[in-house]
C-alpha cells in the first residue's frame, strides 16, 4: 500500500513537472505579436523613442565589443547591430526580442571572457556592458508591459539563471562584476511594466463595467417608462371603456320599449368596448413585461403577456361581423383545409385582417371588401382587397397603411406593423393599389410560423401562384373600369 501511493506521488510530481514544463514552452517559445498601441496624445512618439534607443544601443555595443571585448570589428558590429534589433523588435514581438537580446549577450560574453581589453588599471564591465543593460532594461519593459505577469516572472527568473551562470559558474580573466546590478535593474523595469499593466487592465475593466452598468440603468428606465404608459393606460382608457361598456349595456333598460335596431347598436357599442378592454388589456401585458424580445405577447420568452388572451383565426368571422355592422360591405372566403397553426400565425393573421379591415373603413369608406384564406401546404395565404369607394376618401394618416384611393403601398405605420409582424414568422407582406382604383394586401405566413430557407436565386415576393388567388373584385354600377 506505501508503495503504491509513494509511486502515485511520484507520477503526480511527474505531471505537474511536464505541465510545468509545457505552459513554459507556450509562453517562452513562441513568435506570437504583442504590439504596442499608439499613444493616445503622440500616436506614434514612443515607437520614434524606441526606435532611437535602439539606434544608440547599436553604436555604443559596437564600441564596446570591438574596443573593450576584443571581438573584432565584423563580429562586434554583427553582435552590436542584433542587439539594436532586438531593442527595436520588442515593440512588436517582445518575446522573440528578448530571447535575441539574451542570445546576443550570452555569445557575446563567452567570446570575451579571456580577451577583455580595458584601459590602464580600468577593468570591463562583464557580463552586462552599460549598452547592454539599456537593451535589456528595454525589452524586458517593454515585454512586461503587454504580456501577461506569468510570462514576465519566467521572463525575468531565465534572465537572472542566465546571468548567473555567466559570471557565478563560468566567470572571466579580468572584469567589472555586473550581473547584481543587471539583476537588479531587470526586477525594477518588469516590476514597472507589470504594474502599468495591471493599471491599464484594470482601467480597461472599469470602462466595460461603465458600459455594462449604463445599459443596465437604460433598461432599467425604459422599464419603468413602459410602467408609467401602463399605469397611465390602465388608470384613464380602461376606465373610460369600461364606464361604455356599463352605459351601453343599461342604456337599453332607460327606455320604454326600445327599438330593435338600438338594442342591436347597444349591444355591438358594449361587444367591442369589452374586446377593446381584452385588447388593452394584452398591451399593458407587453407594456409591463421584462422581455423586450417578446413585443407581440406571443409567449416565446415567457413574458408577462404570454398567459393572456390572444384572438384566433376561429374570431374572424366575429371580426368581420362586426365590419359590416359597422358600414362596411364584406365578403369573405376560405380555401383548403384548415390545419393546426401555432398561437402566433393565428394571432398575426388576425391582426393582419383586423389591420386591413380598419383602413378600408377609414380609407374606403362604402367600397366593397373581400377577405380570402388560403391555406396551403406551406402556410397560409391572406388577401384583403377593396373596391374603389363610391366617394372620394382622403389619403391616410401618418400613421396608417393605405386601404383607399390615394393610398400608395408602402406607407405609415399600419402596413410597417403588419409586415413586422409576418417578418417575426418568416412570412411577407405586400399591398399595392388595384387596377380598379382599389387597394390590396398580400400577406404568407409560414405553417409552422418559421422561415423557409431561401437561395439568392429566390426573391421576396409572394410565393409561387400566391397572386392566383387575389383577382380585383369586380366594378360596381358606378365604376369606370
Amino acid at each position: 500500500m506505501h508503495r503504491v501511493e509513494g509511486m502515485d506521488g511520484v507520477d503526480g510530481v511527474e505531471k505537474r513537472l511536464t505541465r510545468g514544463l509545457r505552459v513554459l514552452r507556450e509562453d517562452l517559445w513562441t513568435l506570437r505579436a504583442a504590439p504596442l498601441p499608439p499613444s493616445v496624445w503622440l500616436r506614434w512618439l514612443p515607437h520614434g523613442l524606441v526606435c532611437l534607443v535602439a539606434f544608440g544601443v547599436a553604436v555604443a555595443d559596437t564600441d564596446q565589443f570591438v574596443e573593450r571585448y576584443g571581438l573584432g570589428p565584423q563580429f562586434g558590429l554583427l553582435c552590436a547591430t542584433a542587439q539594436g534589433v532586438a531593442v527595436a523588435l520588442a515593440l512588436w514581438r517582445p518575446v522573440p526580442a528578448w530571447w535575441l537580446s539574451t542570445v546576443v549577450t550570452v555569445v557575446v560574453a563567452l567570446g570575451a571572457r579571456q580577451n577583455m581589453l580595458g584601459p590602464a588599471g580600468i577593468e570591463p564591465p562583464w557580463p552586462w556592458g552599460p549598452p547592454g543593460l539599456v537593451a535589456q532594461c528595454l525589452v524586458l519593459f517593454l515585454l512586461a508591459l503587454r504580456l501577461p505577469t506569468r510570462v514576465s516572472a519566467e521572463v525575468l527568473a531565465v534572465t537572472a539563471l542566465v546571468t548567473y551562470g555567466l559570471e557565478g559558474v563560468l566567470g572571466g580573466a579580468s572584469y567589472t562584476p555586473t550581473g547584481a546590478l543587471g539583476v537588479a535593474l531587470f526586477a525594477g523595469v518588469t516590476v514597472l511594466g507589470t504594474a502599468l499593466r495591471g493599471r491599464r487592465v484594470a482601467r480597461h475593466q472599469l470602462v466595460e463595467q461603465a458600459g455594462i452598468t449604463a445599459e443596465e440603468r437604460a433598461r432599467r428606465t425604459l422599464l419603468e417608462e413602459r410602467n408609467r404608459i401602463a399605469r397611465e393606460l390602465h388608470d384613464v382608457v380602461a376606465h373610460h371603456m369600461s364606464v361604455i361598456s356599463i352605459q351601453a349595456q343599461v342604456a337599453p333598460h332607460l327606455v320604454e320599449n326600445p327599438p330593435r335596431e338600438l338594442r342591436e347598436n347597444l349591444d355591438g357599442i358594449r361587444q367591442n368596448a369589452l374586446e377593446a378592454l381584452a385588447e388593452l388589456r394584452r398591451v399593458l401585458g407587453v407594456l409591463r413585461s421584462e422581455n423586450p424580445d417578446d413585443p407581440y405577447g406571443l409567449g416565446a420568452g415567457g413574458g408577462a403577456a404570454a398567459d393572456a388572451p390572444q384572438p384566433t383565426l376561429d374570431r374572424l368571422d366575429a371580426l368581420i361581423e362586426n365590419t359590416r355592422a359597422a358600414g362596411l360591405d364584406v365578403v369573405s372566403e376560405v380555401r383548403g383545409p384548415a390545419p393546426v397553426y401555432p398561437p402566433g400565425v393565428q394571432l398575426s393573421a388576425y391582426r393582419i385582417v383586423q389591420e386591413a379591415l380598419s383602413n378600408a373603413m377609414r380609407h374606403a369608406p362604402g367600397a366593397r371588401v373581400r377577405v380570402e384564406l388560403t391555406h396551403r401546404p406551406d402556410g397560409l395565404c391572406l388577401e384583403i382587397t377593396n373596391s374603389r369607394p363610391p366617394r372620394p376618401a382622403g389619403r391616410p394618416s401618418s400613421g396608417e397603411a393605405g386601404g383607399g384611393l390615394g393610398a400608395g403601398p408602402g406607407v405609415g405605420h399600419g402596413l410597417l406593423g403588419m409586415r413586422e409582424r409576418a417578418a417575426m414568422l418568416g412570412g411577407r407582406v405586400t399591398a399595392h393599389p388595384t387596377l380598379h382604383g382599389g387597394f390590396c394586401v398580400l400577406a404568407f405566413l409560414p405553417r409552422d410560423g418559421t422561415a423557409r430557407p431561401t437561395g439568392p436565386e429566390e426573391d421576396a415576393g409572394p410565393p409561387d401562384g400566391m397572386e392566383l388567388f387575389f383577382p380585383d373584385p369586380p366594378p360596381t354600377g358606378d365604376e369606370t373600369p
